[in-house]
């Protein structure tokens, strides 16, 4: 069996584990195409990153099959680029700008569907006023950005101004770059008003209300599959995730309904050969669904859920695209009936001083059966100086769980969490 060269931009040891499970691993080599500082931490000198991609790629000398990647932006962006480079399948570039640019995805989003919050732009640059005929509480956040970053919730004037000046102060980071992509995309075909607003702008959009949910799919050669739909629940009175679960656990005609609105939506953005994830809110009461976020990117977060429940991680997915195939998923084939992702976070800065040990997390997974840790900070870290945060906390720990019910689920995360030891200097 002849061996594919795969490239993946910021390989990382955590998803390596994870590729290497993927059907067909065999007969695939992953190599590491930058790293993972080049692309997450930082400034983002994106033209910089894509001639340092293209003369590792060079250097390799050899066939190359694919090149993928599962982070935000600039990853995602820079996959389009490269491949198109090298003559090799991708996500097409403007369907991935339409969906992640979030004013332009909001206009186009607005044409297919019926439900979504109020929006519309904030002038940075002027005075901190809330748009007219908006009420609070509402968002505000960059039109590009990622994990939650520099995303605020405004409950009043005071909390707009104080949001619309850290927004202000941050957006250069992801905004230029994401700008430059914009003006070197020569497929794109902006509406005026998203070329206005370009990519250092802020949208403010009505908070939404409900239980939250997501879909995840692919589409392969125009036809939208979407492969799972889940849970996502934060922490009480917090609009930091706690968990994702998959499956969900809301009514069969509220899943039915966010399937067929996401076919809708991506089938509107015009994305292509792309792995997709869009976040809902749902109102099981009335049957409403909200889309909250559409993520143009393939959802490494859920690679595990998917492990434990279909029997493949989602990465699988990812691949193959990458190679030109139309991906196949099995569903309930994996060994537990429910898998989740949980984020162990602290909610307050500080200093690391002590994470655990690798061998204490390996006596944990072995004593645990169906959990996995990985550790997110550094030790002697400050947990504010961490890249890719949201705007309320930090992670420490991402915890997979599989299970049999959400009790057991539950029981098996308390346990590794009150097992995990970490030590803080306060700040």
């Amino acid at each position: 069996m002849e061996t594919k060269d795969i490239f993946v931009l910021g390989l990382d040891e955590a998803n390596l584990r994870t590729l290497r499970r993927v059907p067909g691993a065999e007969g695939y080599r992953f190599h590491p195409l930058l790293t993972v500082a080049d692309i997450q931490e930082g400034e983002i000198p994106i033209a910089d990153l894509i001639e340092k991609a293209k003369r590792e790629l060079e250097d390799f000398g050899g066939e190359i099959d694919a090149i993928v990647g599962y982070w935000d932006f600039p990853v995602t962006s820079m996959v389009p680029v490269l491949c198109r480079r090298y003559g090799l399948p991708s996500p097409n570039l403007e369907g991935v700008i339409k969906a992640e640019h979030k004013y332009w995805s909001r206009l186009e989003q607005a044409k297919v569907i019926d439900n979504y919050p109020k929006f519309a732009l904030v002038d940075l640059d002027g005075e901190a006023e809330p748009p007219a005929g908006m009420n609070f509480p509402m968002w505000l956040k960059p039109v590009k950005s990622f994990s939650s970053e520099l995303a605020y919730q405004a409950k009043n004037e005071q909390e707009f101004a104080e949001a619309v000046a850290k927004i202000r102060d941050g957006i250069g980071r992801v905004g230029k770059p994401f700008q430059y992509v914009l003006d070197h995309a020569p497929e794109l075909d902006m509406p005026p008003e998203v070329a206005d607003a370009g990519a250092l702008a802020c949208l403010a959009e009505e908070s939404l209300t409900g239980e939250q949910a997501a879909t995840e799919g692919f589409v392969y050669d125009g036809e939208v599959t979407v492969n799972g739909v889940l849970d996502s629940i934060n922490y009480p009175d917090s609009s930091s995730f706690l968990r994702h679960q998959l499956p969900s656990q809301l009514p069969e005609p509220v899943v039915r309904k966010m399937v067929d609105v996401s076919k809708k939506v991506i089938e509107r953005l015009g994305l292509d050969n792309s792995t997709f994830s869009i976040e809902f809110f749902a109102r099981p009461d009335t049957g409403e669904v909200n889309v909250l976020e559409i993520n143009a990117r393939h959802s490494q977060s859920h690679a595990e859920m998917f492990e434990y429940v279909d029997g493949v991680p989602n990465h699988h997915c990812m691949v193959q695209l990458g190679l030109g195939k139309r991906p196949e998923m099995p569903h309930g084939q994996g060994k537990y009936k429910i898998g989740s992702k949980w984020y162990h976070r602290r909610f307050t800065d500080g200093i690391v001083r002590r994470l655990p040990t690798e061998a204490e997390i390996d006596q944990l997974q072995r004593e645990i059966p169906g959990v996995t840790v990985d550790l997110v900070p550094a030790e002697g870290q400050r947990l504010s100086e961490m890249d890719a945060q949201d705007s309320y906390s930090y992670e420490l720990a991402f915890v997979y769980v599989g299970a049999d019910s959400e009790e057991e689920m539950k029981e098996k995360y308390q346990r590794t969490i009150d097992a995990l030891h970490f030590e803080f200097d306060e700040v």
